[in-house]
């Protein structure tokens, strides 16, 4: 199945959100510290319902301890400054789809170490500046999954 990876995560009901999509998804949920929030607040229990049980979630004391544990895997990079829509690439079984924090996105080091065309961005109106994290991380996940025909089901 797929990675799903939040770095820096600011907003404990989107990381609930994004929890219950893992255990509905099958994709394993790796959160890289800082997170802004404790896993323990009652916005990130109730948004996550019961799901906290079957998702398959780690946490990462930071982006070096996060590489290192996906070693091997190709990294996605999902970001409003993609190069590629990401219905446009060919999703393989164990990538990496990481996602940046809510309020400021993906570092500049961490996107300049990844090949403009593994930067994906999910196509808005010209006016739009960005969706919400739980959204996207939903969109891109299904239609990752959906190229492998919903393997696992």
């Amino acid at each position: 199945m797929f990675h799903i990876a939040l770095y820096e995560p600011r907003i404990a009901p989107n990381t609930g959100n994004i929890i219950r999509l893992a255990a509905n998804n099958g994709c394993s949920l790796h959160l890289i510290e800082p997170l802004g929030f404790d896993l323990e607040e009652k916005k990130l229990r109730r948004t996550g319902l019961d799901y906290h049980d079957l998702a398959n979630v780690t946490r990462h004391a930071d982006y070096n301890a996060f590489l290192q544990a996906v070693d091997g895997h190709r990294i996605l990079a999902c970001t409003t400054k993609g190069s590629r829509s990401h219905d446009k690439i060919a999703y393989q079984a164990g990538d990496v789809l990481l996602f940046g924090s809510e309020t400021h996105g993906l570092p500049d080091n961490v996107m300049q170490s990844i090949a403009p065309e593994l930067r994906l961005r999910i196509p808005m109106m010209p006016d739009s500046r960005s969706l919400n994290l739980s959204n996207s991380v939903a969109i891109i996940s299904y239609e990752a999954w959906r190229q492998l025909d919903f393997a696992g089901l």
